[in-house]
C-alpha cells in the first residue's frame, strides 16, 4: 500500500518545464541567514513551501527530514519556506519539536512565492543542479518519490559535487 501511494505520487511529481533558465531567489532563515537559491548550484534543490497548521505538510515532514539527512553532504538539499504569518519564536518553538534540521525560511502569504504559483500547500519545486525548476508537486511529496525522480532524471543533469558549495 506505502510503495503504491509513493508511486502515485511520482506520477503526480510531474516533469515541468515551467522556466528554461536558471532562477533564482534570497530569503531569511530563521537562524538569521540569508539563502540564496544560487548558492545550491550543483545540488539538487526541494523548495517545500508549507505552514505549521497544514496537516499533509505535517505528514511529509518526516520524509523531507530523512531526505535530507541521506543527501545534504552529496547531492541535493532541502529548504523548507513557511508561507504564513507567524512569530519567528513560535516558527523556532515548532521546528524544534518536529525535529526539523534543514532550513526553515519565512515568506509572506501575501507576496508572489519566489519560484511560482502555490495553488495550495504543500507545494515542492525541484530545481536541478543547473537551478532550473524541473518537477512542481501539489500536495505531500516522499524521500522514495524525490529520490527516484533524482535518479531517473539525474543522468542527463551532471551534479559537480566537487563544485557544490555545502549549506
Amino acid at each position: 500500500m506505502k510503495r503504491s501511494r509513493s508511486l502515485l505520487l511520482l506520477f503526480m511529481f510531474i516533469p515541468t518545464l515551467l522556466l528554461a533558465e536558471p532562477v533564482d531567489f534570497s530569503l531569511k532563515g530563521l537562524d538569521g541567514k540569508t539563502y540564496k537559491l544560487s548558492d545550491y548550484r550543483g545540488k539538487w534543490v526541494v523548495v517545500n513551501y508549507w505552514a505549521t497548521w497544514c496537516p499533509p505538510c505535517l505528514e511529509e515532514i518526516p520524509e523531507l527530514e530523512v531526505f535530507y539527512s541521506n543527501h545534504k553532504d552529496s547531492d541535493a538539499v532541502v529548504l523548507g519556506i513557511a508561507l504564513e504569518r507567524i512569530k519567528n519564536d513560535r516558527l523556532k518553538t515548532f521546528v524544534e519539536q518536529q525535529f526539523m534540521s534543514y532550513p526553515i525560511l519565512k515568506a509572506s502569504p501575501e507576496a508572489r512565492p519566489p519560484l511560482g504559483s502555490v495553488p495550495g500547500l504543500p507545494t515542492t519545486y525541484l530545481v536541478d543542479p543547473k537551478g532550473e525548476i524541473v518537477a512542481k508537486q501539489v500536495g505531500g511529496v516522499t524521500r522514495e518519490a524525490l529520490e527516484h525522480f533524482i535518479d531517473t532524471h539525474g543522468d542527463d543533469k551532471a551534479v559537480d559535487n566537487a563544485t557544490a558549495k555545502a549549506d
